[in-house]
């Protein structure tokens, strides 16, 4: 028997974690509904996100109390999606500018979950919310464009968008 080494096991990790998270999901939905469900998952992100966030900044060396600027978001963001970006997560990201931070969906895996459980028309994207609560668990200024509710790859067809910063 080999040992996974350290990539495959940061992969296996978040296989497990998303498919915990999409069983809970489910479990919800078919208990309570989809609305009780997206409700539900939104604040269980909403709990999580500051104290994701301040496991993920210690381990980057960046001070929690008050970001100084772009670059320890930055920063922040690196780490955190080398932590929990899996290999089937088709997304990308970048910094087209100073203060600005873009993503684009290619596919959508927490969508296609839905597909699977029926709960595609109702379900209220939780991938960005939880990017989106780091960020306001940080106390930070910011705009998104275009603005998420719902989900943006259902209703447009495309999920893709620009986070800017105020500081």
């Amino acid at each position: 028997m080999r040992e996974p080494d350290r990539r495959e096991l940061q992969q296996l990790l978040v296989r497990c974690w998303m498919t915990h998270d999409g069983a809970w999901f489910m479990s919800c939905a078919n208990e309570f509904g989809m609305d009780a469900a997206n409700r539900m998952n939104k604040a269980a992100i909403r709990t999580l996100a500051p104290i994701e966030v301040r496991r993920v900044m210690k381990a980057c060396g960046v001070k929690y109390e008050g970001i100084d600027g772009f670059a320890e978001v930055r920063d922040m963001l690196d780490v955190a999606f080398q932590v929990i970006k899996g290999d089937f997560m088709e997304f990308t990201f970048d910094y087209p500018e100073e203060n600005a931070f873009r993503w684009e969906m290619k596919r959508c895996f927490a969508l296609e979950g839905m597909k699977m459980i029926g709960g595609y028309e109702e379900y209220e994207c939780g991938v960005l919310y939880r990017v989106f609560c780091w960020l306001d668990s940080l106390g930070l200024d910011y705009t998104v464009e275009p603005p998420v509710e719902g989900c943006l790859m259902r209703e447009t067809g495309k999920c893709a968008g620009t986070v800017s910063f105020t500081f």
